[in-house]
């Protein structure tokens, strides 16, 4: 099972899809002229705009299912993934990819804006949306629902139960299938609440979650102050092929980089549209931006905190291609989240497991339910208003049984499984961004427009020429 399963992701992953990633990123930069830069402001200001509805819920709370899908475990077990296979070189590749990704998150998430429907009483959208409406190709849009609820309901639950329970077992020696019991049992009592209920919790959990981790990290490189410099050579070197323990690794420092790095951010892997779609907005480019901002709090601030502890305090063991190790710190220890449960340990060794463990139950049980409202969007898509209601209920037993299956096997293929999931997906949304790319130029454009001119931007599609963006009116 698990050599088939690695085959089917050796396809799926191999360096063409990584080159995709890189180059549509660079080529959404120079189109929207480097707008992660030039509108950081507005990323920031327009995070706290805008009002919740009975159609869409608000900004931050977009934001908030936004973050809460793309911090997860990709953030603690997904870095250490990245530095165990292509050492501390691989993190430079994560804020590349991040830094270019932006761009991509923002196109794509203004796109679902620009094509949301109402359906069922509130505002839907994401990639199957403006596949159909904006390329008129009914089968693909079709092609990418299925392929989401396959990704989200079926293969990415189990990567972050799996790693609860992992780190639940590590730090408390509970056993993982009471974990798995707990957390299947509480994610059932919020699906069941529809998307109002998501976004409630997520606007609590995220900013609290993401806070206090980000918080232990400057604690602990607080403590490292002079070990900045080092640590940043060691990552730049490492990056370019410059540092010869880790030459044997520098191919696999930019794959891995650049998968840890989509994995964890998402960015063009068409995710966050639906998030974005749901969001009560005036203009799709303030969404836009705001989930192009996302992406910096992802990578750049969690991932980057995850990095520095491992990295400073040396926890960490780096595999050799050939067999073996290059570097073997943490002799039998597991690659995942306890790299970074024994980083704060270090300083930290009455609570530093403890602390990773409750982290990463905050980070992983946030992106299911994450998981859960992209996979019932694409469902919404398929299934006509109205019709054959038990889908939904099925669909919420389907990731409640992955859910739980998840936290019991092996982290392996739970893993593995989750990167067919991601690449799928992003094979698929990248694709249709870069065909349907005009769209999300001419809002960029119309927001700059009437930015420049004092207004607070209100979208208009019909002088702009583009067709079939149902929800928004021209007068």
């Amino acid at each position: 099972m698990e050599k088939i399963v690695t085959a089917i992701n050796d396809v799926i992953w191999s360096n063409a899809l990584i080159i995709l990633c890189l180059g549509v990123g660079i080529y959404f930069s120079f189109m929207t002229r480097f707008l992660q830069v030039r509108y950081l402001k507005d990323m920031v200001t327009l995070l706290f705009g805008g009002k919740a509805s009975d159609k869409g819920v608000t900004s931050f709370q977009a934001f908030s299912i936004a973050i809460a899908g793309r911090v997860g475990t990709g953030n603690i077990s997904g870095v250490a993934t990245a530095i165990a296979m292509g050492g501390p070189g691989a993190v430079f590749w994560m804020w590349l990819i991040a830094f270019l990704g932006a761009a991509s998150a923002f196109i794509e998430a203004t796109l679902g804006q620009i094509y949301k429907q109402l359906k069922d009483g509130q505002f839907r959208g994401g990639p199957a949306f403006y596949i159909e409406k904006g390329l008129g190709t009914k089968w693909y849009a079709m092609l990418f629902a299925v392929a989401t609820i396959l990704a989200t309901a079926v293969f990415l639950p189990g990567v972050q139960s799996n790693s609860i329970s992992q780190s639940a077992a590590h730090a408390f020696n509970i056993p993982v299938a009471v974990t798995g019991g707990v957390i299947t049992l509480l994610l059932g009592l919020i699906i069941f609440g529809g998307v109002k209920r998501i976004g409630k919790v997520a606007e609590f959990v995220v900013p609290f979650m993401a806070g206090a981790y980000i918080l232990m990290a400057l604690v602990i490189i607080a403590i490292n102050i002079r070990e900045v410099p080092s640590v940043l050579s060691l990552i730049l070197r490492s990056a370019f092929n410059l540092e010869a323990a880790f030459s044997g690794v520098f191919g696999s420092a930019i794959a891995w980089g650049v998968k840890r790095g989509i994995y964890s951010n998402e960015a063009g892997q068409g995710t966050a549209p639906h998030a974005a779609a749901a969001a009560e907005v005036s203009h799709p480019a303030k969404q836009g931006l705001v989930q192009a901002f996302s992406v910096y709090v992802d990578t750049l601030f969690v991932c980057s905190a995850t990095a520095f502890m491992i990295l400073f305090t040396g926890q960490y063991n780096v595999i050799n291609p050939a067999g073996g190790f290059l570097v073997e710190h943490l002799p039998g220890v597991e690659t995942g989240p306890a790299f970074t449960q024994y980083a704060v340990s270090a300083h930290f060794p009455s609570i530093g497991a403890g602390f990773v463990a409750i982290s990463l139950l905050f980070f992983a049980f946030t992106t299911i339910m994450a998981y859960y409202y992209i996979a019932e969007t694409n469902l919404s898509y398929l299934n006509k208003p109205g019709k054959k209601p038990w889908l939904t209920w099925m669909l919420r037993l389907v990731i409640l049984v992955t859910t739980f299956y998840g936290s019991i096997k092996t982290a392996t293929l739970a893993w593995t499984l989750g990167d067919i999931g991601v690449g799928l997906m992003a094979w698929l949304n990248i694709i249709a961004i870069l065909l349907l790319q005009r769209p999300a130029l001419k809002a960029l454009k119309d927001y700059k427009a009437q930015r420049k001119a004092g207004l607070d931007p209100v979208f208009r599609p019909g002088p702009l020429g583009i067709k079939n963006a149902d929800e928004w009116k021209d007068e």
